[in-house]
């Protein structure tokens, strides 16, 4: 239970610091903002899969 709180935590982070990044440029290019885009799914898919973890 106490790794998946940790992993949950790192995803988070992570994630956060994504966005913080998206949100603050205003010059990215189509490619980096796919690229972003695949990452920030990657991240929330699993939190997501962390989050169920944590419930069962």
């Amino acid at each position: 239970m106490e790794k998946i709180n940790e992993a949950l935590k790192y995803y988070s982070y992570k994630r956060e610091g994504l966005l913080t990044y998206i949100n603050g440029k205003n010059d990215l290019t189509v490619e980096e903002i796919i690229e972003n885009a695949e990452e920030l799914s990657i991240l929330e898919y699993k939190i997501t899969a962390l989050q169920v973890a944590l419930e069962n």
